[in-house]
């Protein structure tokens, strides 16, 4: 059983993650890949809201998803949103991406060569990778108006729903810990990281929730 310590901590890294964006019509909605087809229910949302008219998903495979979406992120979240009633027409996949700075280039570069006029970006992903997305894109895409979405899930709802406590903190740990090195490489603008997530990262690494740290130095 996962330490009521550790939750605490996990749980305020988790609300630090999360944006809490007023969600408002945009141009278009790119669902970020990964192993959660979560953001692909959410992309479907907010189509049929009429909160965007187009749809890019973008990803490839990595070691976590290549079992569960043999035929890539994006086009695994295609499928979905076509079982949720989303029509073909409105979709665009970008299957290339292998990270969060190529989904952001090559969503925009698809959206580029087809002719689409962007001004502004609903930019959904899983509920911890909201800041990080919105980072990155701020970034790589500093002319669009970035709004961040995800599932409207409660932490203690989104571990049940995994069903993996550390693998969830251990995703939490890492997405702060890009977060606090990435801006001096480039990959994304800085966003100030408040001294009670800092501590509670730290607790956590301490504690052994390492698996999705990256070297450093």
């Amino acid at each position: 059983m996962t330490p009521q310590r550790d939750l605490a901590d996990a749980q305020t890294i988790w609300d630090y993650h999360q944006m809490h964006h007023d969600l408002r019509p945009c141009s278009v909605a790119v669902g970020l890949g990964s192993h959660d087809l979560g953001v692909a229910d959410t992309a479907a949302d907010l189509y049929h809201r009429g909160l965007a008219p187009l749809i890019v998903f973008t990803g490839a495979t990595s070691s976590t998803t290549r079992a569960l979406m043999p035929r890539g992120e994006a086009v695994h979240y295609k499928e979905r949103a076509l079982e949720l009633g989303v029509p073909d027409s409105a979709i665009l996949v970008e299957p290339r991406a292998r990270n969060t700075g190529e989904n952001i280039r090559f969503a925009r570069a698809l959206l580029e060569e087809a002719g689409a006029n962007v001004s502004s970006v609903l930019l959904v992903s899983k509920p911890y990778e909201e800041r990080r997305a919105y980072a990155t894109a701020r970034k790589l895409w500093p002319e669009a108006d970035v709004v961040s979405a995800s599932a409207p899930q409660t932490f203690q709802e989104y571990l049940s729903s995994i069903g993996d406590d550390r693998k969830v903190i251990d995703m939490l740990v890492g997405a702060l810990q890009r977060l606090a090195v990435y801006p001096q490489y480039g990959f994304m603008v800085s966003q100030p990281i408040p001294d009670v997530v800092l501590n509670a990262y730290r607790r956590l690494v301490g504690s052994g929730y390492t698996s999705r740290l990256i070297a450093e130095g």
